[in-house]
């Protein structure tokens, strides 16, 4: 095995090999693991058709993107990685690599424990991925590159999106806080930020191609400046994304409250193209708990930018994190946390039982609340949670709304003959297919006719406007799979779904 941390040369082409890509984790990951996708075309593999390819078949590479946020995260890992060992002892020039989070954190351990891996790097050196799979394949033995610091902005190299309407835009990596449960600072580093010209050059040429709708990503999102000095950078790319022509809509995850200033609101409520949509981690509504976990606001802070922002936005739907049974939490702690959640009225909330992240302060702080206790909390938790959002989505009922049809959020929608889509608040939405054709990324606008605690039915569709970003969907449905993304710009696609990832936010 070697461990290096030379900078990475030009990798060999492996033409015709294929490849797949298992992410697991944050939404830093997802586009993490477009850029993975996008240097391995770049250097020649292909896409592994899991569809297409007969029962049991494994693509030639196989990429586990990993998360370590959960106290289980090694064990996932390792079960996936044990299924792959006979199937790899079988196929002889079959390789396995390991990056992300874990990877940055248990580093050798890892082909200590899976001596059949052959590749292992870390969140700060992703662009290294097609030349350790060179060495590993000439050497016949395990390469491992940790870097403790990002040698290039990830965002520089070659990215393959899925589809033609919407796409993540990094605009930092790291994160400057010290949040007790979380160790994403630790294996992300340091807050690193883009300069805004590079940010909305990229954000110009998505939309160039056809994107209409981005969402900026940092896993502080709105501390963005804090590497060069400006503390409204921020709101001014707020406001610089809304004179981009072409670009009809844009979001952004995942926000901070201590750091939320009414710079940021105003610019979200002056710039039309800037939506309606916040999601803004609570975590607990008790401040000793919030004290606890180092979250530098209180609740009378939390609850102070939720008044603001519905002042000067009304129509804002606004979610958040939560996590119960948190070490100490009583239950007047968690009182505090349904008082708080009742005060929000908040449109939906990723809500999570506190498990141990190994190597954070909070998995070993004293008075680790029992799991029946934590599983209780949690029951009437959601159940609250789901009251609030049915109650909030029926307010929707007769209101009519412009959506961006999506594609493959609707698990349903063929059983149902309806199609799906998004608002501007980011509300779900299915609606009935209307005569005319529409594609994922035209826009629809339709009358709300019925609620459900988690999405919205539209059985009247009042128009439909074909876009630029339909055309680019449909040129790319139509077009051959490319076998490459070349030169190493980006190209276009969509967001995955946000995963179950609250030490990210």
């Amino acid at each position: 095995m070697t461990a290096t941390t030379a900078q990475p040369e030009a990798a060999v082409p492996t033409t015709g090999r294929t490849y797949e890509v298992k992410t697991y984790g944050c939404q830093m990951n997802v586009h993490d693991s477009e850029r993975l996708t996008g240097l391995l075309e770049d250097a020649g593999y292909v896409a592994f058709d899991k569809q297409g390819a007969p029962a049991g078949e494994q693509a030639d590479v196989v990429v586990f993107n990993t998360c370590a946020v959960r106290e289980n995260a090694d064990n996932k890992l390792y079960g996936n990685l044990s299924h792959l060992a006979p199937i790899k002892a079988a196929r002889p020039g079959m390789q396995i690599a390991v990056g992300g989070c874990l990877a940055q954190k248990d580093r050798a351990t890892i082909t200590d424990r899976a001596p059949y891996v052959d590749v292992v790097f870390g969140t700060h050196n992703i662009g290294s991925l097609p030349v350790l799979l060179e060495r590993a394949r000439v050497a016949e033995e395990a390469q491992v590159e940790i870097l403790e610091s990002l040698d290039v902005f990830p965002s520089t190299l070659p990215t393959k999106r899925e589809s033609a309407y919407a796409a993540w835009v990094s605009i930092s990596v790291g994160c400057n806080n010290t949040c007790t449960f979380c160790i994403v600072p630790a294996l992300r580093g340091k807050e690193k930020d883009r300069r805004p010209g590079d940010i909305l050059a990229e954000i110009r040429a998505l939309v160039a191609e056809g994107v209409s709708e981005v969402t900026l990503l940092g896993q502080n999102v709105n501390a963005y400046g804090v590497e060069f000095g400006d503390r409204q950078a921020f709101s001014k790319l707020l406001r610089a994304c809304g004179d981009i022509e072409g670009l009809e809509r844009v979001r952004f995850t995942s926000p901070h409250p201590a750091e939320f200033t009414d710079d940021v609101i105003e610019a979200m409520a002056e710039t039309p193209n800037v939506m309606p949509s916040l999601h803004m981690p609570l975590q607990s509504g008790s401040d000793k708990v919030l004290k606890d976990m180092r979250r530098s606001y209180r609740s009378t802070k939390y609850l102070g930018i939720i008044e603001r922002v519905r002042a000067a936005i009304p129509e804002a739907a606004i979610t958040t994190d939560i996590i119960v049974g948190f070490p100490g939490e009583t239950e007047e702690d968690f009182a505090e946390t349904l008082r708080v959640v009742a005060e929000s009225r908040f449109s939906s909330a990723f809500t999570f039982q506190y498990s141990k992240r190994p190597g954070t302060p909070a998995a070993t702080l004293p008075d680790q609340v029992p799991p029946e206790v934590v599983k209780d909390r949690y029951g009437r938790l959601v159940d609250l949670v789901s009251e609030i959002a049915w109650t909030e989505n029926k307010k929707m009922v007769g209101r009519t709304l412009e959506l961006m049809v999506a594609e493959g959020e609707g698990r349903k929608d063929a059983e149902t003959l309806r199609l799906s889509g998004r608002a501007p608040d980011n509300r779900l939405v299915h609606f009935v297919a209307p005569q005319e054709e529409v594609r994922p990324g035209d826009m629809v606008t339709v009358e709300v006719t019925y609620a459900a605690p988690h999405h919205l039915v539209a059985d009247r569709v009042v128009s439909v406007r074909r876009t630029r970003s339909g055309d680019a969907w449909e040129a790319r449905t139509r077009a051959p799979k490319p076998t490459g993304v070349g030169l190493g710009m980006p190209s276009v696609g969509v967001p995955a779904p946000l995963p179950d990832a609250p030490a990210c936010r």
